[in-house]
């Protein structure tokens, strides 16, 4: 479902190639033979050399193998959220990576999105950030395609918490700063899957942020809400002037290539210095909700 994205966007974006593709699935590649160097095995593709970095975009639980390999391999990485499963894999990837030396990069795209990148501009010299509530809601069955396997708990990580919490998270942690986890509520359906959930958090100076997510949402809301000290509001509506299905990653996913690109020349700006992407703490978000969830149920 992703990969269209980054295909586009490396077209788009100047000074990048596509030098080779990956896929298991023979008839997939169909399309891309004759025109660059195919593979269906990821260790062969990274043997065969040639490569400057590598875009990982495959089910979550084959990321840490792959990211594993390929930083091993002396490439930069550009591995779509969640980085891995767990957060001491995480860890393990970005120990690998200062270790070698490169660029491990976590694509949350939602942070590229125009109406994002207003906010965040908006927000420059204004009272103190209070609170961030990032809403997350789809019908996750329109979203998946051939891609089944985010409904399995052990190859997506969970459910709507695994997988779009980081996205969600990384939204709060851009506008406001790292958050802890201080309550969840997560509704799971008869085969164990994380549904909707409510994540409560808290960061330094006691800034607020609210998680709000749900899989079985009839349509599409994607938002975020900043509530400054002085009581004033402001909203990023982060599917507004995309319309159609997914329209809005076609913006998000060239942002993501670009600073990536820029990472691996070595000239990245990012669009919070400070606040950068950081797929291990998404994972350690996702990790503390997931115990809260445990601890309210024994409780």
């Amino acid at each position: 479902m992703i990969s269209r994205f980054y295909l586009a966007a490396l077209e788009r974006v100047a000074g990048l190639r596509l030098a080779a593709v990956c896929d298991r699935d023979a008839e997939v590649l169909e399309r891309h033979r004759g025109r660059v160097a195919c593979f269906e095995g990821h260790r062969e593709m990274l043997a065969a050399g040639g490569l400057d970095a590598v875009v990982v975009t495959v089910p979550n639980d084959l990321h840490l193998a792959i990211c594993r390999d390929a930083l091993r391999a002396g490439l930069p990485v550009c591995v779509e959220k969640p980085l891995a499963l767990r957060a001491a894999e995480g860890a393990e990837l970005a120990a690998l990576a200062v270790e070698r030396r490169v660029p491990l990069f976590t694509a949350f795209h939602r942070r590229y999105n125009a109406a994002v990148l207003e906010l965040c501009r908006d927000l420059e010299g204004v009272a103190p950030v209070r609170s961030v509530t990032a809403r997350y809601f789809e019908l996750i069955e329109e979203h998946v395609g051939r891609d089944r396997w985010y409904l399995d708990p052990e190859r997506c990580g969970g459910g709507c918490v695994a997988d779009n919490g980081p996205n969600a998270y990384d939204l709060v942690r851009l506008l406001a700063g790292p958050m802890g986890v201080d309550a969840a509520a997560v509704v799971r359906d008869a085969g164990g899957v994380d549904r909707s959930a409510v994540l409560e958090l808290s960061g330094t100076g006691g800034v607020r942020g609210r998680i709000e997510l749900d899989w079985a949402y009839r349509g599409e809301l994607k938002d975020v809400t900043v509530e400054l000290a002085d009581g004033s509001v402001l909203r990023a509506d982060l599917l507004a002037g995309h319309d159609g299905f997914k329209q809005s990653l076609w913006h998000e996913y060239e942002g993501i290539v670009g600073e990536f690109a820029a990472l691996v020349r070595g000239d990245a700006r990012p669009v919070r210095p400070d606040r950068g992407p950081d797929g291990v703490d998404a994972l350690r978000v996702v990790e503390a909700a997931y115990r809260a969830e445990r601890a309210a149920v024994r409780g």
